[in-house]
């Protein structure tokens, strides 16, 4: 039996939970806040700022864990140097935890290092130089803090007129102590889709069948697998992901996000070392292992043979209508009076207007009408809490 320290503990960490106890492991969940959703299925809770890097340390020496596994941004990421250097397991590796929870060094390294095509991007730590850099991008461009998730502080700007809303947005929204933002200029894409790869010790690089999906204000709505993709674009998706999460190193899943162009260029947009919020179409066993189950296997040195598509599978959020410190009453009839139709809630204690509450996954047989099972899981996903999964947030 292996020791987990799970950072973090909302539904990606609670579902990795799941996994870890499935196969006999010991996690102690943490948060800034109790009773976090994996804190409700692990076997111990501590509530602390990962910021705070003392509290941090004092964690980690009071459990000694055998693994830790970040699922959040806000973490004091230089002290995960030294608990690996202690012989802590760090997941996927102390480089990529720091790497990818700042957009600066993730987007440096696919851009400058690897050579990899990127948006034109600038960073900007004052107005003057946010404008400047709007001025040699055009509109209209996007703006994101250089550390945040689920696109909180993230816009689309048009004009001069929209400039210090945005910044300002960016600026107060970003997560833990980086008071940074990023400019990048708008790719006229077609679509965007997740290549859930995942790194092993003992074997290959290997892929989950890319996910589609769609955003609102920055954050996720639906996902579908498989994405209707040509077999170029998913070999460019597939040597982008590889040589990126080479160069990061370590063992787990990363949810690698592109832009696909009218064009059929694929280009990276960004990175996550840990299961993706898109990727939680795989609940609904759309493949042989759930993204959980695989990062669960990589990290800790399980062979995974191969990832097989068994189904075609559709996600959509499950958003709360309202501010609340109380339970919400979840409607669970009509997605459980449907066939092949799952709905997960994750069990935040705190909900907050669009805050995503829960999710619904629907499944079908390969190859079937994918828009009808798309709308199909949009309108249960409605029902559970009655509103409209592409509310905005």
């Amino acid at each position: 039996m292996k020791k987990i320290l799970l950072l973090g503990s909302g539904e990606l960490g609670k579902e990795f939970t799941i996994a870890a106890k499935r196969a006999g492991q010991y996690v102690i969940a943490c948060d800034k806040y109790d009773n976090a959703p994996a804190m409700q299925v692990a076997d111990e809770r501590e509530v602390f700022s990962m910021l705070d890097g003392d509290a941090l340390t004092a964690v980690v020496e009071k459990h000694h864990p055998d693994l830790i596994v970040p699922e959040i941004e806000a973490i004091r990421t230089e002290r995960l140097f030294d608990f690996e250097k202690e012989g802590i397991q760090v997941v996927p590796s102390a480089r990529a935890v720091n790497y990818t929870m700042n957009r600066r060094a993730i987007r440096d390294l696919a851009a400058k290092e690897l050579g990899l095509r990127t948006a034109k991007y600038f960073y900007a730590k004052t107005f003057d130089e946010f404008k400047h850099a709007a001025d040699e991008i055009g509109f209209p461009c996007v703006v994101k803090p250089l550390m945040s998730s689920s696109g909180h502080g993230q816009s689309y700007v048009h004009n001069d007129d929209e400039l210090k809303e945005a910044f300002r947005d960016a600026m107060e929204e970003g997560r833990g102590d980086v008071k940074e933002v990023i400019i990048e200029e708008f790719i006229d894409f077609q679509s965007e889709f997740t290549l859930l790869t995942v790194t092993q010790k003992h074997g290959p690089t290997i892929f989950c069948p890319p996910i589609g999906h769609v955003q609102k204000g920055g954050d996720y709505r639906e996902s579908w697998m498989p994405y209707a993709i040509s077999d170029e674009a998913l070999k460019q998706a597939q040597h982008i992901a590889a040589e990126v999460t080479k160069a990061l190193t370590g063992y787990g899943i990363w949810g690698v996000e592109f832009f696909l162009t009218k064009q059929g260029e694929v280009i990276f947009s960004e990175l996550s070392p840990r299961p993706h919020d898109t990727g939680m179409v795989t609940l609904s066993h759309c493949t042989n292992l759930s993204e959980f189950e695989l990062h669960f296997r990589a990290v800790m040195g399980l062979d995974i043979p191969a990832i097989h598509l068994e189904h075609s599978g559709a996600s959509a959020v499950v958003l709360s209508p309202v501010d609340s410190d109380k339970p919400l009453d979840y409607n669970l009839e009509d997605v459980c009076r449907e066939d092949h139709a799952r709905v997960r809630i994750f069990g935040k204690p705190v909900a907050h207007v669009g805050r995503r509450m829960g999710v619904v996954v629907c499944y079908d047989k390969v190859g079937c009408d994918m828009d009808a099972l798309r709308d199909k899981t949009k309108r249960l996903a409605k029902t559970v809490l009655g509103t409209d999964p592409y509310m905005k947030k």
